[in-house]
């Protein structure tokens, strides 16, 4: 339902702002997670 009323938008404005929104909440744990991993290579290489 939100895609077909952001599709008959005109300026398209809130369309953009909904997937930009989608891409950063799909990032964020990608970029926790792999952040986790590094640290946890760093303290494994130390040993």
């Amino acid at each position: 339902m939100c895609r077909a009323v952001l599709e008959n938008e005109d300026g398209m404005k809130a369309a953009k702002g909904i997937n930009n929104g989608i891409v950063y909440l799909m990032a964020i744990p990608y970029i926790l997670v792999g952040g986790v991993i590094f640290l946890v290579y760093k303290k494994m290489k130390n040993k």
